[in-house]
């Protein structure tokens, strides 16, 4: 299962909880894009699942445009809802919530985001798209394109991890983090890899 993360966003909602926001790529996130198909390009998948966002339908398009699996959206891989943190900085939430935005996935973990979505709920709404990409891929390569938060719970799942403990793997923007299913256990293989950047080194 390679967990793929949308590229980079639009300027203005960088350090910013964008969340169920609709945002678009930058225009170094399309770079980013373009890059990540060059190295998706040369793998094959059995089947490619993805969230309707925007910021993930972008990333996707230059992949499309190579031939790769039509997506199947599925509306439960959206970004976790962060309720009255939506459109907010880092420094806002600080200042209106008193909490520090790098403690984010612990407030997640505990629910305490006002009007957020909890770690349980958002468990709850990623555990039928496992158990759809089981039943259907089982022994296959398949690709889920998605978001950062959503990235971190699905590692906390497969790994039966607390989700705070997630803050130290870093997701970057355009990242691959690939999970692979041996017996009784599953296994990081790979870890925030980013194509665009290691591949212009």
């Amino acid at each position: 299962m390679w967990l793929v993360r949308h590229a980079e966003v639009e300027e203005r909602y960088h350090w910013v909880f964008g969340g169920r926001m609709d945002i678009e790529l930058s225009p170094r996130g399309h770079e980013q894009a373009a890059a990540l198909a060059g190295y998706l390009g040369q793998r094959s998948f059995a089947a490619i699942y993805a969230s309707p966002m925007k910021r993930v339908q972008q990333t996707l398009a230059p992949l499309m445009a190579n031939g790769a699996p039509r997506p199947v959206v599925l509306q439960g891989l959206r970004e976790v809802d962060v309720g009255d943190w939506t459109g907010l900085s880092w420094d806002e939430v600080r200042s209106k919530f008193g909490v520090s935005a790098f403690h984010w996935l612990d407030q997640i973990e505990s629910d305490s985001i006002p009007n957020g979505e909890g770690a349980r709920a958002l468990q709850a709404r990623l555990e039928p798209c496992l158990r759809r990409i089981f039943q259907n891929h089982a022994g296959q390569r398949v690709a889920i394109f998605c978001h950062g938060g959503v990235i971190r719970m699905l590692l906390a799942m497969l790994l039966v991890f607390p989700l705070s403990k997630m803050a130290a793997f870093e997701i970057g923007y355009a990242s691959i983090t690939e999970v692979v299913f041996r017996p009784h256990r599953a296994c990081v293989e790979l870890l925030n890899f980013t194509p665009w950047r290691e591949l212009a080194a």
